[in-house]
């Protein structure tokens, strides 16, 4: 095969959840047949991410050489000057994977080949367990269990909890209230409770998800420790990371940060310093898998682990190239996904199979995940602009999500 080129970028939108709306790219070459699946899936703005692949990205790519991995993604990266920003890195994103996508294919084997191989044969993941409060969260959490998993995050109440606010100013803003000192109370009760009733052999992990002041977050790291969580999630802002260092020397609950990231700035002191155990970037959201695998092997250098995001607004397409890099790091700690609904599935032939709690890639060549553009077209998304809630402290004060 000669002179192989890109000659065309399309963008699918789908929504077959019902509630994520969902980028891919497909990047089509001048072989008949041969393309590339990518995510670029930036819920809240996916319009936004469209509208960058079309009008810039599209236009700088025709023509190219697919083949040229590293030298197109660092071109986009700073095509635009300014860089390192959402929307940018999940339209890079889009691209960058359907690229590692035909490389794969063009050399016939799976993606984690092209990575080295495999370090193992499936990676665990962990599940969510919800409840309002601590009982229904423990008898969630052991249905789970008897599906398998063995590391499951736990949430009562959601985010902040979900305690009643009382005493807001006089005509205050609406929002989600939550009354941080409460929530934070109820941390240490939920897992006490949860080691009780779940025993230790299961691994807990719990979301903070930025609701607590740095020195709330430090105290109920703390007092976590009796329960040996897995690891403790966002406790801070990506605006106060220089707490970490404060976090670290009062408490050894193990640490995941990163969901949030954009900008390498925001993770390489932090693994350098060895200030966190496992790195939790989204894919998507630092530009693909290009900068996802140097990001392991930074991480491994200083015996950091990899938690990659995997929520529902991850696409299948971006959970498959999640999943590629953990049977293929040697520093592949865990992995969030609970599984795939049955529409998504069949948008998405190809998906990861999650059995007894480890989520498994097939044999397929390049990514192994495929789209069928018929039926995802009967899950068009919403394109009514993401306002959002906003989230807001017993007095009213906007707070972070």
């Amino acid at each position: 095969m000669t002179d192989l080129t890109i000659r065309n970028v399309r963008i699918i939108l789908t929504m077959p959840d019902g509630a994520n709306r969902l980028v891919i790219v497909k990047l089509e070459t001048s072989e008949p047949g041969l393309y590339g699946l990518g995510c670029a899936t930036f819920t809240q703005r996916h319009l936004v991410v469209r509208t960058a692949i079309e009008a810039y990205l599209k236009p700088f790519l025709i023509g190219k050489d697919p083949t040229r991995i590293e030298d197109l993604w660092q071109t986009m990266a700073v095509n635009a000057y300014w860089r390192n920003g959402p929307v940018l890195n999940n339209a890079i994103s889009g691209v960058d994977m359907a690229l590692w996508d035909i490389k794969a294919k063009l050399a016939g084997m799976p993606l984690y080949q092209l990575f080295g191989g495999k370090c193992r044969e499936g990676a665990a993941a962990y599940g969510h367990a919800d409840g309002h409060d601590e009982v229904e969260v423990a008898d969630n959490a052991q249905a789970l269990i008897a599906k398998g998993y063995r590391y499951i995050r736990c949430q009562a109440g959601g985010y902040g909890g979900k305690a009643p606010v009382r005493h807001s100013p006089e005509k205050s803003q609406p929002g989600i209230y939550y009354d941080s000192a409460t929530y934070a109370r109820s941390i240490p009760r939920l897992f006490a409770y949860l080691r009780e009733h779940c025993g230790d052999e299961v691994e807990l992990m719990h979301d903070i998800h930025e609701r607590l002041a740095p020195g709330d977050a430090i105290r109920v790291a703390k007092q976590l420790e009796p329960y040996r969580l897995f690891f403790l999630e966002d406790p801070l802002p990506p605006e106060q990371l220089e707490w970490l260092h404060m976090l670290r020397q009062q408490s050894a609950t193990p640490i995941a940060m990163g969901e949030l990231f954009n900008n390498p700035q925001e993770w390489v002191s932090l693994i350098s310093r060895r200030l966190i155990d496992f790195i939790r970037v989204h894919i998507s959201q630092i530009g693909g898998l290009t900068a996802a695998r140097k990001l392991a092997i930074l991480a491994e250098t200083f015996g950091v682990r990899t938690a990659w995001h995997g929520p529902g607004d991850t696409s299948p397409v971006g959970h498959a190239a999640n999943l590629h890099l953990d049977v293929s790091s040697h520093n592949f700690g865990i992995q969030e996904c609970g599984g795939f609904p049955e529409a998504v599935r069949e948008v998405f032939p190809g998906c990861p199979e999650v059995r007894g709690g480890y989520l498994y890639p097939n044999e397929r060549p390049g990514l192994g995940i495929d789209i069928d553009e018929r039926l995802a077209a009967k899950y068009p998304c919403d394109d009514k602009p993401y306002a959002g809630i906003p989230i807001r402290l017993p007095d009213g004060t906007a707070t972070y999500p």
